[in-house]
Formats: C-alpha cells, structure tokens, sequence
C-alpha cells in the first residue's frame, strides 16, 4: 500500500523557546481513515498545519503523496480536501454560492450540487450562509473541503456542533469517501467516533506520540478488556490503592474525583474480591459499575487527562 502522508523528525518551535512539536514521525497510508488524538496544547494542530502546508517547519521531512510542499505546492493544493476547526465563511453569500466560490480554486472541482446533495444541504442552496444553523455550517465546511475533489481529507473536529443523525451521516459521507480510495486524516474529542471511524490512531502529547495503533490495539495495550469503577465512603487512601492493585485479575489502578477506576481482565473474579476487600476495610460500596475498556480509558491512562478537558 503506498504512502500518503509521511513525516520524519518534524519539529515546530516558535520564538526559539516553545517547542510545540519535538522530532515526531507519522507515516499514514492511502486508503486509511488515521485519527490523531490529544490534549489541548498537545502539538496536533500545529502538526496538520505543517502537513497541510499552512505553516514551516522548524526541522523536519513532509512528504504528500509522495510530493513535497517545497517543490509541488500546486500540485498538493489541488489533493487536498482541508476542513478547518473553525472556518469562517462570507455571510452574504448563498450555500450554494458558496461552495461555487470554493470550486473555482480548482482545475477538476467536483459538481456543486452533488455535493450540497451528499452533505443534505440542497434545501439550504439559496439561503443565506449567515442563516444557516451551527449544524448546517459545519457541513457546509466539509462541503467546501469535499468540492475539490481530493485525494487526502483533513478534519479537524468535524462534528462538533452536529446533533446525533447528522454525525452518523457525516460518518457515512467519511465512509464513502475512504472506500473510493480517499485517505482521511481526522482529529476529533469524541471518543466513539476514533473508534467507529479509525483504521489507526496515534496519541500526540507534548509534541511527541506516544502511542500508535489500531483502536483495538491500543485498547489491548491497556492491560485489561474491562473497567470496574466504585466508590466508597471515607476517603481511600494509597494503602487501600495497593489493596485495589493485589485484587485478582487487575491490571492498573487510578483514582480521580473520589472514583477508583480498575483495569481487569476477568470482573467476575474481581468483584467479589473487591467487595470481600471493602467490607474488612469497614467502608460502605456508594458506587459500581462496570463496562468495557475504551480509547479514553486508554488515553486517561498514557496522559492523565481526559480528551475534551481544558
């Protein structure tokens, strides 16, 4: 399978101080839907801009489709789809208009309105952008993205603001593209879609990955397939955080806002343990649940943080 994007010892410093990226390697194939994950101020924008050849490089390699910025940049201007956080659309000018305007930069765009038809957007052709609803824009943003006919598509958070339907049609519209060969590179704060969408996923913080792989990977990599999460009155100490660690089939424990959270493989052998465990401490259970392990376990567990914290 041939390369789309590639990477080698990228680094980004601004004002000969902030490190925002630190020598990361990337190498994403085509035909992948790739998510790259992080905490805010982890290094992932700055890393799709310099791929998206929006911003220099400090040191480092970029590779396109086997092209670089340098020597083919109007030629990657036409592959590629971009799809910014934010993308600040003229007010005045119609929905249709609007992604016209965005077919124009192009030498082989796309039909205008095949594509308002794709994105449900037809109905609002001749409205104006300006009243469109939060929802409606953020598809119009991937319309403009999609209208170039690209190769390789860049998200970034592509359904915030989308109510639940219009995420799953938007996953849909993602699909179609990836299996007519396109290659998506996507950012997201929504767990369950990295996991719905991603062929891989890398985890980005402090300008650096620190862990590659498939959802299932990565999951797998967490040590156990199940999280029992409880409560119990009183404060838990770190001596009884060494009595959750002994407990049979646990992997890894933490504690946060009064939750203990614990990383298993086998929850029948562990609750009864664990409760066996309170009742000679002398607390009370106020809280159990258990469920299956997910990529924000697995993220909590590399960074400390949860995805969508501030």
């Amino acid at each position: 399978m041939a390369t789309a994007i590639q990477c080698r010892d990228l680094r980004k410093t601004y004002d000969g101080k902030v490190e925002a990226v630190r020598g990361l390697n990337l190498e994403i194939q085509t035909g992948e839907c790739f998510g790259l994950l992080g905490p805010n101020g982890a290094g992932k924008t700055t890393t799709i801009e310099i791929l998206e050849g929006l911003l220099e490089p400090t040191s480092g390699e970029v590779s396109i489709l086997g092209h670089s910025w340098r020597e083919n940049e109007r030629e990657l201007r036409e592959w590629l789809g971009i799809s910014l956080q934010e993308t600040r659309l003229s007010e005045k000018l119609s929905v249709r208009e609007t992604v016209g305007l965005f077919a124009s930069f192009y030498r082989e765009p796309r039909s205008t309105d095949d594509v308002l038809e794709e994105m449900q957007l037809t109905e609002k052709a001749d409205a104006w952008v300006g009243k469109l609803s939060g929802g409606q824009r953020q598809r119009l943003a991937v319309a403009t993205a999609l209208v170039s006919n690209p190769k390789i598509l860049f998200l970034d958070e592509p359904t915030t603001g989308l109510d639940p339907q219009s995420r799953r049609q938007l996953w849909d519209i993602i699909g179609e593209f990836q299996g007519a060969g396109g290659t998506v590179l996507l950012t997201t704060h929504y767990m369950d879609e990295a996991e719905r969408l991603c062929d891989r996923l890398a985890i980005v913080d402090y300008g650096q990955i620190i862990a590659e792989g498939t959802p299932a990977d990565l999951i797998e990599r967490l040590g156990g397939h199940h999280v029992v999460e409880f409560a119990i009155s009183g404060n838990s100490d770190s001596a009884a955080l060494e009595i959750w660690q002994e407990l049979p089939s646990v992997e890894s424990v933490r504690e946060e806002d009064g939750m203990v959270g614990l990383s298993v493989r086998e929850p029948h052998l562990t609750i009864p343990a664990l409760l066996d465990a309170i009742d000679k401490q002398g607390h009370q259970l106020e809280h159990l649940t258990t469920r299956q392990a997910s990529l924000e376990d697995v993220f909590v567990r590399l960074t400390g943080r949860h995805l969508r914290e501030e």
